[in-house]
C-alpha cells in the first residue's frame, strides 16, 4: 500500500502568461454505454477547460477526448455531435469492438502522448470531483509528473462495493502490489510519464500497479466521491473480479510462492503422520481409519487442483502475451486538424 505524501510546492499560474509555456492538456474519457450520462460530462468538462484557458493555466489547445469502447448505444452518434459542434476542444477515438476499460484508457493514453503535455484520466460517470483537475495541475507545474486522484471516503458506495474494494486494495498490499490505496484510474500523468507507459507493452493491463512502477515525482489529491449521475455502473461484479484477477497475476507471483509454502507445510504435516503411523503399528494399535482417509484424500486433492488453477492462470497470461495480439483496435478518429474519420 504506498502513501504519498506532499513533494510538490504549489505553483503560481501568472508564471504562464505566454500561450508556448501553457501546457497542453488532455482530459481522457473511457465510455462505454453513456449516452445518458455524456450530456452532462461533455458541459461539465467543457466548461472546466474554459476556466483553465481563462486563468492562463493550460493552453487552448486543451481538450477533451471521448474513448468509445465499443458502445452499442448511441454514445458514438453523441462524440461525433461534439466534435462538429466544437472541434477545437473535443476529440474522439471509437474502437472497433468493446476492449475492456484499461484498453479503452491505454488507447486514448497512448494516442494523445505525442500531442499533449499532460493528460488527466477520469470516468465518464461524474462520480470523481472535477474541481480537484485544478490542483493536480498546479502539482504537475510544481514539478509532480504524476498526480493520484485518491477517493477521501466511500459514503456514496454500496456497503458490497466499499467492504470488496477496500478488502482488494489490502490484499494486493499483501501479496507485495506496490498500489495506491483508494486509487481507481483518476490520475494526472505529464509527458515523460506517458512516455515511459508506452513502453509496457503486457497485455493484461492493470494500470492502477504498472502506473506507481513508471517512478518520478508522485503526489495526491484527495476528494470525495459523489454518486454517480446517471445510467448504471459498467462495473459488474464479473468485471470486478477479472479486474482483480489481472492485477494479482500481471504484477505479482507471491500466490505461486505460497501454493509451494504450501506444499512444503502438507508435506511436513505428511511426515510427521507417516512416522505417527509407523510408531502406531508397532504398538498395535492400528485401526481401520475410512473417515480419516476420505478426508485426507478430498482435502489433498482440492488442493492439488487449487495449486493446478492458480499455475494455470499464470501459464495463460504467459500464453496471452507471447502472442503479441493488439491491445486495442481503432475504427475512427476524430480530432481538430482532421474532422473526418480516420
Amino acid at each position: 500500500m504506498m502513501t504519498h505524501e506532499t513533494v510538490c510546492s504549489s505553483a503560481s499560474p501568472s508564471s504562464l502568461s505566454d500561450e508556448a509555456n501553457k501546457p497542453v492538456l488532455a482530459i481522457i474519457v473511457p465510455c462505454y454505454n453513456e449516452q445518458e450520462v455524456l450530456p452532462e460530462t461533455s458541459r461539465q468538462l467543457l466548461d472546466r477547460i474554459h476556466n483553465l484557458i481563462s486563468d492562463n493555466i493550460v493552453s487552448v489547445k486543451s481538450k477533451i477526448v471521448f474513448v468509445d469502447d465499443g458502445s452499442n448505444d448511441a454514445t458514438w452518434n453523441l462524440i461525433e455531435k461534439y466534435h462538429l459542434e466544437n472541434p477545437r476542444h473535443f476529440s474522439g477515438i471509437k474502437m472497433a469492438k468493446n476492449m475492456g476499460h484499461q484498453n479503452a484508457l491505454l488507447c486514448g493514453l497512448l494516442k494523445m502522448k505525442d500531442s499533449v503535455d499532460i493528460a488527466i484520466s477520469i470516468d465518464a460517470d461524474l462520480q470523481d470531483d472535477l474541481n480537484v483537475i485544478r490542483k493536480m495541475i498546479e502539482k504537475y507545474l510544481a514539478g509532480c509528473e504524476i498526480v493520484y486522484g485518491v477517493k477521501e471516503n466511500r459514503d456514496t458506495d454500496k456497503f458490497l462495493k466499499k467492504i470488496t474494494a477496500q478488502g482488494f486494495y489490502r490484499f494486493m498490499h499483501f501479496l507485495g502490489v506496490e498500489i495506491v490505496y483508494n486509487h481507481a484510474d483518476f490520475r494526472l500523468l505529464g509527458k515523460n510519464a506517458l512516455s515511459a507507459l508506452a513502453e509496457y507493452q503486457e497485455v493484461n493491463l492493470f494500470l492502477r500497479g504498472i502506473v506507481p512502477m513508471l517512478g518520478y515525482k508522485t503526489d495526491a489529491v484527495h476528494y470525495n466521491i459523489k454518486e454517480r449521475f446517471a445510467g448504471k455502473s459498467k462495473y459488474t461484479v464479473k468485471k470486478i473480479l477479472k479486474l482483480a484477477l489481472d492485477g494479482i497475476t500481471s504484477l505479482s507471483i507471491k500466490p505461486i510462492r505460497l501454493i509451494a509454502i504450501l506444499g512444503i507445510f502438507i508435506f511436513t504435516i505428511s511426515l510427521a503422520m507417516i512416522f505417527y503411523s509407523v510408531v502406531q503399528y508397532f504398538c498395535g494399535n492400528t485401526i481401520s481409519g475410512w473417515t480419516s482417509l476420505i478426508c485426507s484424500v478430498w482435502c489433498i486433492g482440492g488442493l492439488i487442483l487449487l495449486g493446478l488453477g492458480i499455475v494455470g492462470e499464470y501459464i495463460g497470461k504467459i500464453y496471452l502475451e507471447t502472442k503479441h495480439r493488439p491491445r486495442f483496435i481503432i475504427e475512427k478518429m476524430l480530432y481538430e486538424d482532421a474532422g473526418a474519420p480516420q
